[in-house]
């Protein structure tokens, strides 16, 4: 039986619990107590969360456990109780696996856990987890980081996709398959996928920008003119281009290019297709002008993309 153990303080942010059900479910799908949940803190009893409520606790003892999880919170930004850390320190000596949700990080940092190493944390705590220890090299645009056995995720739902994948580490893909199914989840993300959305970042107001956007990320292996877009808008191309750029703060040609440019990311992450096939499927048309895209975007080509993500994988 894997034993996990929840860290938290007050203040911690309930939804770091969320990441709990992958692990409920887990037994629910196996039949049988692979996991055996634990929530711990220093003095044990009742601890409060930001959003005011409370979960039981056990204070932290000598015993053993499988995985530790450390949640994300304002109150430990700065200094995490050194109790925590001891914890910390003492539990990664001997867990198979030290992981943190979120603003977890900063913990895991001041423990001096993450030293040499990769890590990520939310994308908006990522500045100052880099400016704070320099030790690390921290990747803001992560879902989640595996670096040996220290797991790193981001904001609060990347911490169930890290679950997620604990469970394919322990049971198989094909369980945490039907885990995320269980819980209502279209896929699991990938560690290597971006924490940030193309559709959500460009947030357009209109319902016709809107089904213009929809209509490319599902045709993206088209030329997607403004002519062709501007036809779903049922908008003129000037029309469009001008309320396109007003709503989303882009150019038609430039959205569709982080919308390429995030596909063809997945695909790289998630399937065995060349690199050519990924460049026609997402209508880069051949692989160099996705390089020169994937270069002006991350600052690093394809190639390396690919293989930081099956370096990840090789991990689970």
């Amino acid at each position: 039986m894997h034993k996990i153990a929840f860290v938290v303080f007050d203040g911690f942010q309930s939804m770091a619990l969320a990441t709990q059900s992958v692990f409920e479910y887990a037994n629910v799908t196996v039949e049988r107590q692979v996991y055996q949940i634990h929530f711990v803190s220093e003095h044990g009893g009742p601890v409060p969360a930001s959003s005011g409520m409370s979960i039981l606790t056990v204070p932290f003892s000598g015993r053993s456990y499988d995985t530790v999880i450390v949640g994300g919170g304002d109150d430990i930004l700065q200094a995490a109780p050194e109790a925590i850390l001891k914890f910390v320190r003492r539990s990664a000596r001997s867990a198979r696996r030290t992981a943190s949700i979120c603003s977890g990080a900063f913990v895991l940092a001041q423990a001096g856990l993450l030293d040499g190493r990769r890590a990520t944390t939310h994308w908006g705590y990522a500045r100052a987890l880099q400016t704070n220890f320099p030790a690390i090299t921290v990747d803001d645009d992560r879902i989640y980081v595996i670096e040996e056995n220290i797991w790193t995720s981001a904001g609060m739902t990347a911490g169930i996709d890290m679950a997620l994948a604990m469970v394919e580490q322990d049971l198989g893909a094909e369980m945490a398959r039907k885990v995320a199914q269980k819980l209502v989840m279209f896929h699991r993300r990938a560690g290597g996928q971006s924490q940030h959305s193309a559709l959500l970042e460009l947030a357009p107001k209109s319902d016709r920008i809107q089904s213009a956007l929809a209509y490319a990320k599902a045709n993206l292996s088209e030329a997607l003119s403004v002519e062709q877009l501007a036809d779903v808008a049922n908008l003129s191309p000037r029309q469009f281009s001008r309320i396109f750029r007003a709503e989303t703060g882009q150019s038609p040609a430039k959205a569709v290019e982080h919308l390429r440019l995030e596909a063809a990311r997945m695909l790289m992450e998630q399937t065995r297709h060349s690199l050519e096939e990924i460049s026609i499927q997402t209508g880069f048309v051949d692989h160099r002008r996705m390089r020169e895209a994937f270069q002006r975007a991350y600052g690093q080509p394809p190639q390396s993309i690919r293989r930081s993500a099956r370096s990840e994988m090789r991990h689970l």
